[in-house]
């Protein structure tokens, strides 16, 4: 059993920067892979980015790609995500989650979720 917790969430301005923090409490094997996805308000959960937890490989949906960045740190059983020039359709929960199959871009690949943490674009 994993566990997730996000934390860095927050209300901010249009253009701005934040990090998203999730650590991971439980066995990690080296096959799995972290992702993170986003819920934006009365749609569905999709994915956003992927990073194998041994190879770091990384693996990213289209629409962010250029102002997102995906990490892992093994030491310390976290995935980060930064994300830069914040826009109004970034405004959602991001949850990270850990897939035991991998990196993968798909939801139902997914075997851990964290709770959520929201991120507020304003502008």
């Amino acid at each position: 059993q994993v566990q997730m917790v996000e934390s860095g969430g927050g209300l901010v301005q249009v253009g701005t920067s934040l990090r998203l923090s999730c650590v991971a409490s439980g066995r990690i094997d080296n096959g799995f892979g972290l992702g993170w996805f986003r819920r934006p308000p009365g749609k569905e959960r999709e994915f956003v980015a992927a990073i194998s937890w041994n190879s770091g490989g990384t693996y990213y949906d289209d629409s962010i790609k250029d102002r997102f960045t995906i990490s892992v740190d093994n030491a310390k059983k976290s995935v980060y995500l930064q994300m830069n020039n914040l826009k109004p359709e970034d405004t959602a929960v991001y949850y990270c989650a850990v897939s035991r199959r991998g990196v993968a871009g798909i939801e139902s690949m997914y075997d851990y979720w964290g709770q959520g943490t929201q991120v507020t674009v304003s502008s």
